[in-house]
């Protein structure tokens, strides 16, 4: 993996241990020579995990949409700062610049966004790990509720293993670079 994408919060969160999980997610990318795909913003989770990657020399590609950045939320000092007209194209172009992707705590958006590249797995549109980092537990929910997606057979259990969950940046990391996201047809026989 040379690049991957980060979906967080433009929120800080309640807890630090979040500020802690992106700063410990930062050493591990730039340690590993991988390039930070995220949102381009300079505010909360993003601004701190962007902020730290820079800081320790890696490598940082933001993407924008315009009307966001009009309201100076944009991250001036990255490595490249795309705007793009809409938060449809800011997601493709995401997609299109990185061959893996990761969410850490945030909120709704973050949690679309995830979502939304995981769909795109499972339907057979990339063959990118796409991996939660379970901070303090975070997504123990979420991931129960995918689970429970399996029982009701609305997702298969291999599509489900498709989306890595771990609780150190280390150990996702490694489990998205072995993952299997091959495709398989998702219909119901």
């Amino acid at each position: 993996m040379k690049s991957i994408c980060v979906f967080c919060g433009s929120s800080k969160g309640k807890k630090s241990v979040y500020e802690n999980a992106g700063i410990e997610l930062a050493q591990l990318l730039v340690k590993e020579g991988i390039t930070l795909v995220y949102g381009g913003g300079n505010v909360g989770l993003m601004g701190i995990l962007a902020n730290a990657v820079l800081e320790r020399g890696g490598n940082v590609i933001g993407v924008i949409p315009k009307a966001l950045a009009d309201k100076e939320v944009a991250h001036q000092n990255l490595t490249e700062l795309h705007i793009v007209g809409s938060m449809h194209e800011r997601k493709a172009m995401m997609a299109q610049l990185s061959d893996g992707f990761i969410a850490l705590p945030g909120g709704i958006g973050t949690l679309e966004e995830i979502i939304e590249v995981f769909t795109w797995t499972q339907l057979g549109i990339h063959s990118k790990a796409c991996g939660l980092l379970n901070v303090d537990g975070y997504y123990d929910k979420l991931f129960h509720f995918l689970q429970h997606m399996v029982d009701q057979e609305f997702l298969k259990p291999f599509h489900l293993s498709m989306m890595v969950m771990e609780n150190q940046a280390d150990q996702l990391l490694k489990a998205m670079k072995s993952a299997n996201v091959s495709y398989i047809d998702k219909w119901w026989k």
